[in-house]
C-alpha cells in the first residue's frame, strides 16, 4: 500500500514539473522574434490559399447549394445567357450549374433551363423545345408587342428580368425607368437570341449578305471544333457565359447612363414645346448631340401628343444652331415636313436674303436640316416652313 502511495506522489510531482517546464518553454518561444515572424507568415500563407478570382462558397453543414440545370454537350447562346441571368440574382449567385440530360439529375435541380421538355414557371422549369411550346412575350404578357417565339433566354428574362435589372441598377422594381430598360433590353438584346435559337429569319426571302458576328454566332464558335481531340465543352461554356455577361452588362450600362438621360432631355423638350412655339410642333433640346429620334416617337405615343412634332432645334458643337426635320419614321428618309424647297442647297448671305431671315448658314439639298447663327434664327426657319405648309398643305412635304 505504501509503495503505491509513494508511486502516486512521485507521478504527481513529475507531472507538475513537466507542466512548469512546458509553460516556461512556451513563454520563451512566444517572446522570441523568430516565433512571432513565423506565426504571422503562416497566417498570411493560409489566407492567400483562399484568394482567387472566383468567389468561394462558404461550407457549412446546414447550407444547401442551389443547382441550375441545363443540357450538356454543344452549348448555345440562349442557355448560356439564361444561366448568366440567374447567376446575377442573390438566390442563385452561388448556384452550381449542372450540365446534363439525365432526368434524375435534372429532377434534383432547383431550376432547369433549355432541357427537360417542360415549361412550368411554378416549378422553375424553362424549356422551349417541346412540340406544344408556342409562347412569345406577347402571349404570356399581352401588353407587350413581341411575337418572337421564346427561347430559354427569353423565358428566364420574362420571369426574372425585372428582378435582375433591379439588382444590377439598384432601381426599385416599381420605378418606371426600370420598365423602360426592361423593354429596351428585350427588344435590343434578348429577342435576337430567342429568334436565332428558334431558327426565325430576320427577313423574308434570301438575305443579300451574311452576318456571322452575332452574339449567338460567337458563342457557337466557343464550342470544340468537330475534329478537335478534346470534345470537352465545360471550359467553352464558362468562357461563353463570361462573354455574354460582359456584353449584356455593357449594353445595360449604356442604356442606363447614356440612353435614359437622352430620353429625359427629349421628354423635357416635349413637355415644354408650347413655350418654344405656340404651334406645339417645334421642340428645343437643352443639350445638343443627344440621340432623339427613337425617344421622340416613343414619347409622342406615351404622352399622347396630338400634333406630331415637325422640327427639332439644338446647338451644334460650334455653338451654332440647327433646325432638323422629324422623319416620318425611324427607318425612312422621308420627313413629316421638309424645309422649304426654294431654300435647299442655298448658303450664307444668299440664303438670308432669299428667306428674309438673318444669320442663315445653310439648308441641305435634301431639305432635312438647316443651320443658323442663332437659336432665334433657326426657330424662324421652322416657323416660316410651318406657315407655308399651312397656306399650301403640299408645300415642303416630302
Amino acid at each position: 500500500m505504501w509503495r503505491g502511495l509513494l508511486t502516486t506522489i512521485n507521478l504527481t510531482q513529475i507531472t507538475e514539473h513537466l507542466s512548469v517546464r512546458l509553460l516556461t518553454t512556451a513563454l520563451r518561444l512566444l517572446n522570441s522574434q523568430s516565433y512571432k515572424s513565423s506565426f504571422f507568415v503562416d497566417v498570411t500563407r493560409k489566407q492567400l490559399r483562399y484568394m482567387s478570382s472566383e468567389p468561394k462558397r462558404p461550407c457549412t453543414d446546414n447550407m444547401t447549394v442551389k443547382k441550375i440545370g441545363t443540357h450538356n454537350g454543344t452549348f448555345h447562346c440562349d442557355e448560356v445567357l439564361a444561366c448568366f441571368f440567374l447567376r446575377q440574382l442573390p438566390e442563385y449567385k452561388d448556384a452550381e450549374i449542372i450540365r446534363t440530360r439525365d432526368p434524375t439529375e435534372l429532377a434534383g435541380c432547383d431550376i432547369v433551363v433549355d432541357v427537360g421538355g417542360e415549361f412550368d414557371p411554378k416549378r422553375h422549369r424553362y424549356d422551349h423545345h417541346q412540340r406544344t411550346f408556342v409562347e412569345s412575350f406577347h402571349s404570356l404578357c399581352p401588353d407587350k408587342p413581341w411575337v418572337t417565339k421564346l427561347s430559354s433566354a427569353g423565358l428566364v428574362y420574362l420571369h426574372f428580368g425585372r428582378q435582375l435589372l433591379a439588382q444590377l441598377t439598384q432601381l426599385e422594381e416599381s420605378n418606371k425607368l426600370l420598365d423602360v430598360l426592361f423593354d429596351k433590353l428585350y427588344e435590343n438584346f434578348v429577342e435576337e437570341v430567342d429568334a436565332v435559337d428558334n431558327g426565325i429569319s430576320q427577313c423574308d426571302g434570301e438575305a443579300r449578305y451574311s452576318i456571322t458576328t452575332t452574339l449567338s454566332a460567337r458563342v457557337a464558335h466557343l464550342n470544340p471544333c468537330w475534329n478537335s481531340k478534346s470534345q470537352d465543352t465545360e471550359e467553352g461554356f464558362r468562357k461563353a457565359m463570361k462573354m455574354v455577361g460582359d456584353e449584356f452588362l455593357d449594353r445595360l450600362d449604356f442604356y442606363q447612363t447614356s440612353w435614359l438621360p437622352a430620353r429625359a432631355v427629349v421628354e423635357e423638350a416635349l413637355k415644354g414645346r408650347h413655350q418654344v412655339d405656340p404651334s406645339g410642333e417645334v421642340v428645343l433640346f437643352s443639350q445638343g448631340g443627344c440621340p432623339w429620334k427613337e425617344h421622340l416617337f416613343a414619347l409622342e405615343k406615351e404622352l399622347q401628343v396630338e400634333k406630331p412634332i415637325k422640327f427639332v432645334l439644338y446647338a451644334d458643337q460650334n455653338g451654332k444652331w440647327r433646325v432638323q426635320c422629324v422623319p416620318a419614321g425611324l427607318n425612312t428618309f422621308q420627313n413629316r415636313l421638309s424645309l422649304l424647297e426654294k431654300w435647299r442647297g442655298v448658303r450664307d448671305e444668299a440664303l438670308s436674303e432669299l428667306s428674309g431671315i438673318k444669320g442663315c448658314i445653310f439648308v441641305h439639298a435634301g431639305g432635312f436640316i438647316g443651320g443658323n447663327q442663332t437659336q432665334e434664327g433657326a426657330l424662324e426657319m421652322a416657323r416660316r416652313t410651318l406657315q407655308a405648309a399651312a397656306q399650301s398643305p403640299t408645300n415642303g412635304r416630302s
